[in-house]
């Protein structure tokens, strides 16, 4: 048994650490920042810690319990910013004394921010960073760059604990299809990849349907023809409602200019 959680805990240490680089150099691209966080969730259950740098480690759990622009940010699906972070009316719980017993951490603190993003039709993630100064426009930028490097991460990590190689695949063939369908969206509007992806889950929750299945019958419906699919996958085949959805989705962005 410990040899099996030995390796287990060295399968995990590159993905650990890339994660620890990853805040690391978020922080580092913007001044002020003193500390960064990653946290997740899957499948609807609440948020949790992946990684955290600098102040983010007593930051975010205590944002967890009391409240916050990461968990704000989760729920509403919307970018997050705050000039105080400690005396927000929008999080009243979250104070000085639930964080910290003082020092000189507690006093620099001031803004804070959190980009809620996504890495599969089930899995969500906030990228945030706490700040001595108040956030601007170039704060929310920086994140969002590092968005889809995290997205990217998460879907390797995601595949690789899938076990069964089968199953392995058919994760890369369901990433495959969003990712095209995403292109398609980002083509005719004009949009960021983020926005297109906002989009397409959206539309996945009005219609009642798979994000996968709308995904793959909006490229259909494109083409004119059934998509090829990888061999020895799942075949990803849309029923009757991802196809009507797809046709209804297409035709509402392509009957108004973007």
């Amino acid at each position: 048994m410990t040899e099996t959680l030995m390796n287990a805990a060295d399968r995990w240490r590159p993905l650990a650490e890339l994660l620890q680089a990853l805040l690391e150099r978020i922080a580092g691209e913007l001044p002020g920042s003193l500390g960064a966080g990653l946290t997740v969730t899957r499948a609807g259950r609440p948020l949790r810690v992946l990684a955290t740098a600098g102040v983010g480690a007593k930051l975010l759990p205590a944002q967890l319990a009391h409240g916050g622009p990461v968990p704000l940010a989760e729920a509403t699906g919307e970018p997050v910013t705050t000039d105080r972070l400690f005396g927000d009316e929008r999080w009243p719980e979250l104070t000085r004394e639930t964080v910290f017993d003082g020092g000189p951490e507690v006093e620099a603190i001031r803004g804070a921010a959190a980009l809620p993003g996504f890495w599969d039709e089930d899995g969500a993630f906030v990228l945030s960073v706490t700040l001595d100064r108040v956030p601007d426009t170039g704060t929310l930028a920086v994140l969002g760059r590092y968005a889809k490097l995290t997205e990217m991460t998460l879907v390797v990590a995601e595949t690789a604990t899938a076990g069964d190689p089968a199953q392995m695949l058919d994760l890369l063939a369901s990433r495959a299809a969003i990712e095209q369908a995403k292109g398609a969206l980002v083509a005719v509007r004009r949009c960021p990849p983020e926005e297109a992806w906002q989009t397409l889950r959206r539309a996945s929750q009005e219609f009642n349907v798979k994000v996968r299945e709308l995904a793959v019958a909006l490229v259909e419906h494109l083409g004119g023809r059934a998509e090829a699919q990888p061999e020895g996958t799942t075949q990803i085949r849309p029923e009757a409602p991802a196809r009507h959805a797809a046709e209804r989705l297409w035709s509402a962005f392509t009957s108004v200019s973007p």
